[in-house]
């Protein structure tokens, strides 16, 4: 009898949106488990090289890349750079995420909520599909789809958001059952409210109402995100897909 493996020794991971926020902490968790990183942003090149340097000065491997996640092209071309760089890849983190305003349904427009369904449906279904070849020819993958607890609170008024999150969901789970054969997981991570940069500004009341309805009475922080996708890469979650893991203290417990 073995103890779990929870190393990543001599993986490759791709986590999108990683240059800040759970994306960070995420990479930097698989970095610290012994996984090459390939870092990925779109836009802030200062922040993500700023994220990344703090990253190799932990002793952590990987690179950094710049690539649109909801551009063919792009996606397409970044799969490629990595594998040249750094091999292929054995983990995708399907994080990446645009900006997510509450608006009431009259305040959206159609062409908002085709902006969530591209980060959410377009960008997993291209991503995935350019790693595929070499997962399903090495008969050996994870991907894991990082979603929201929101589907199952249905949170108000945030249609746009969570609808797109819904339909993320429906994806990973078919993901799950179509690529087992090929001993490639598709698990799912859904966290709570988890304070990160771009939460700084929310307003107080808003934050303390949250905590309340938080079982654990503490909030979550980046970590616990980070320990849920370690876990999920690893050889002790071999046999785990199709699974919908939320990382919230027991909000949505029942």
């Amino acid at each position: 009898m073995h103890a779990p493996n929870f190393r990543l020794d001599g993986k490759i991971a791709l986590v999108t949106g990683s240059s800040t926020g759970l994306g960070k902490a995420m990479a930097f968790a698989m970095g610290a488990a012994g996984a090459k990183v390939a870092f990925n942003y779109a836009n802030n090149q200062a922040r993500a090289e700023k994220t990344f340097a703090e990253y190799r000065a932990l002793g952590f491997e990987g690179e950094l890349f710049r690539a649109s996640v909801i551009d063919e092209g792009e996606v397409n071309a970044l799969v490629k750079d990595i594998t040249a760089q750094l091999g292929a890849i054995d983990i995708l983190v399907l994080n990446a995420t645009p900006l997510q305003p509450l608006k009431t349904i009259e305040d959206y427009d159609w062409a908002f909520y085709q902006s969530m369904l591209d980060f959410f449906v377009k960008s997993p279904y291209l991503l995935t599909r350019a790693v595929l070849p070499s997962m399903k020819a090495r008969r050996s993958g994870r991907i894991l789809s990082i979603t929201s607890e929101v589907f199952k609170r249905g949170a108000s008024p945030f249609s746009a958001y969570v609808a797109a999150k819904g339909a993320q969901i429906g994806w990973s789970r078919s993901m799950a059952l179509e690529l087992a054969p090929f001993n490639i997981t598709v698990n799912m991570i859904a966290p709570g409210w988890i304070p990160v940069e771009r939460h700084d500004s929310d307003p107080q009341h808003e934050k303390d109402a949250y905590l309340s309805r938080i079982p654990m009475n503490r909030w979550g922080v980046p970590s616990d995100i980070g320990g849920a996708c370690v876990f999920f890469a690893s050889d002790a979650a071999a046999f785990l897909t199709g699974n919908d893991i939320h990382v919230n203290g027991g909000v949505t417990v029942g």
